[in-house]
């Protein structure tokens, strides 16, 4: 990935940025156009999050529990954070992950980085010895912020079981938590005074987020996004959700997901609003928050809405400032949006449509959400551009079925495995989504299946193939076929459907058992177990996914 050297004899090891010419692989066709048209402000993140700061310096900005940051604070302690890790070596061009809950400390490490000019690389919570040992390793990050034991895992114990495999990995800061031999107190990066000259003149074309998420391959996927991207996806959500600084959201989605980092840590840090974080899922708790901070809007799966909906029922209490819930992921029903919107009177429940390479292709707005917010994914948020396409690439008319493509500032830069790019953008700058679509002749986008093989539960795509390769290691399984089943709580449930070796046995726990062992993320395994003596298939032999569906 990078070539370690030391031109200076100093002693520090100088790398070859892992990530920064990864853009230039599939170069926007409309960047120029972009920059002429202010849609990439040609900013660093880390320069408009100081115009906010001059802007609001006393206004909440990150509400963790008790521990409350304004603009002030959160300036303060990222500073702080990134002078600590300056001092100890790090700057532009380095990867810095964080793998914490929805902790103030993650958006603090965020901007820290930032700052320095280094790829910030979040790293799900769930994640364990398999996904961390591939992700670390691809990424070549050298520091990594970890809690100490979250949710029954140690994560310092998970982390210096593989440290001999990350050969690039400096230093491991422990959060909330005392380290263990060979790692730092998170806290002790606070300490340095704040000091002007952390933050490099940085190109805002160089790559700011490094995200891994899953698809179709076995191995998650490095997604990257620079400065300009990401910040053109936040200036469109301000204007297509009319954000203000007297926006609140709430916020149970990780920080380490595309949706956490936009709404819980750069739309408070580029627009001013503030952010309330939720460490773990608890809807009643979420109905006080909603009431106690004022909360006006979250954007998250549909399981987070039915969840309120259901908790409100025994709960009544003042939920007047609630103005929107955008949801995303599978099997958004419009019966639920249209329960929201009887339950929450103030509220627009609304879809949206986009992914951790394209974060909001489509949605609708105060204009035609109530109108078209329930029945489709809504038209493109301006400036961006969808088309249906059929195999050849060829775009289709209206009502014509294909696959949804889009193209605009938002889009990501590519992927870190840069071989991934060719089969995911079109020659002329398109990035296939893998999703199947239709657009009516108003120009709204109805998703209606999938190209990509995927289950998408409580919002979060899981591999398909990289659950079957991992089940079909086990001593009983001669062949496997993991397909998404609809699911009332998740949107959807993995179930797999195996052929079993003859006089072999086994049952969903022994199978999830088995996968635990492997080190794959409890969220990966599959809910439902079905035995079959045979697959349907085709004269060729290939298993036919529909009929087991």
């Amino acid at each position: 990935m990078a070539a370690d050297s030391d031109p200076t004899g100093s002693g520090r090891v100088e790398r070859t940025p892992a990530v920064g010419p990864i853009g230039a692989t599939h170069p926007n066709p409309c960047a120029a156009q972009y920059r002429a048209a202010g849609y990439w402000p040609q900013q660093r993140l880390g320069e408009m999050f100081a115009c906010t700061v001059a802007r609001l310096p006393l206004h909440d900005a990150i509400i963790d529990g008790t521990r409350r940051l304004t603009f002030h604070d959160l300036d303060r302690l990222s500073k702080g954070v990134a002078c600590g890790l300056s001092t100890l070596g790090f700057g532009a061009g380095d990867v810095i992950a964080y793998q914490l809950p929805n902790w103030w400390e993650a958006a603090v490490t965020f901007l820290a980085a930032v700052r320095l000019g280094a790829t910030v690389n979040p790293l799900l919570p769930i994640f364990r010895e398999a996904e961390l040992r591939f992700t670390l390793r691809q990424s070549g990050a050298q520091a990594l912020v970890i809690p100490g034991v979250l949710r029954g895992c140690d994560h310092r114990e998970l982390i210096r079981a593989l440290r001999d495999d990350l050969p690039a990995l400096r230093e491991v800061f422990v959060a909330r938590d005392t380290a263990a031999p060979g790692m730092r107190d998170f806290n002790a990066l606070l300490d340095p005074p704040p000091s002007t000259g952390v933050a490099p003149d940085v190109d805002p074309d160089a790559i700011a987020l490094l995200m891994y998420t899953s698809g179709t391959t076995a191995q998650p996927k490095g997604v990257l996004h620079t400065h300009n991207s990401l910040a053109a996806e936040v200036l469109s959500l301000e204007r297509v959700h009319q954000l203000t600084a007297a926006d609140r959201t709430l916020m149970p989605s990780p920080l380490t997901h595309i949706s956490g980092v936009l709404h819980g840590i750069l739309s408070p840090a580029l627009l001013g609003t503030s952010a309330v974080l939720m460490e773990r899922w608890d809807p009643p708790r979420a109905l006080e928050l909603i009431a106690s901070e004022r909360v006006t809007y979250m954007v998250g799966a549909p399981t987070f809405l039915q969840d309120l909906l259901s908790a409100s029922e025994s709960k009544p209490g003042d939920y007047h400032s609630l103005r929107l819930f955008s949801c995303g992921g599978a099997g958004v029903s419009p019966v639920l949006m249209q329960r929201a919107r009887a339950r929450f009177r103030n509220c627009v429940a609304k879809r949206v449509y986009g992914s951790t390479e394209f974060p909001t292709l489509t949605t609708t707005d105060a204009a035609d959400a109530l109108t078209h917010g329930i029945g489709s994914e809504g038209r493109p948020i301006w400036p961006a551009e969808v088309r249906i396409a059929d195999e050849a690439g060829t775009a289709l008319p209206a009502e014509a079925e294909g696959e949804v493509q889009g193209r605009g500032p938002e889009c990501f830069a590519g992927y870190l495995e840069a071989t991934l790019n060719t089969d995911s953008f079109t020659p002329d700058g398109w990035f296939r989504t893998g999703d199947l679509g239709v657009i009516d002749r108003a120009g709204y986008l109805r998703i209606t299946g999938r190209l990509k093989e995927i289950i998408i539960r409580k919002g979060e795509k899981i591999s398909v193939k990289e659950v079957e390769d991992a089940i079909a290691a086990h001593p009983a399984v001669a062949e496997v076929a993991v397909v998404p089943r609809p699911d009332a709580n998740t949107g959807e449930r993995a179930c797999a459907v195996v052929r079993l070796r003859p006089g072999m046995r086994v049952d969903l726990a022994a199978l999830t058992a088995f996968l635990g062992a492997q080190g794959l993320a409890k969220q990966k395994w599959p809910e439902q177990l079905d035995v079959v003596d045979d697959f349907p298939r085709t004269d060729s032999g290939k298993i036919v996914r529909a009929k087991l569906k």
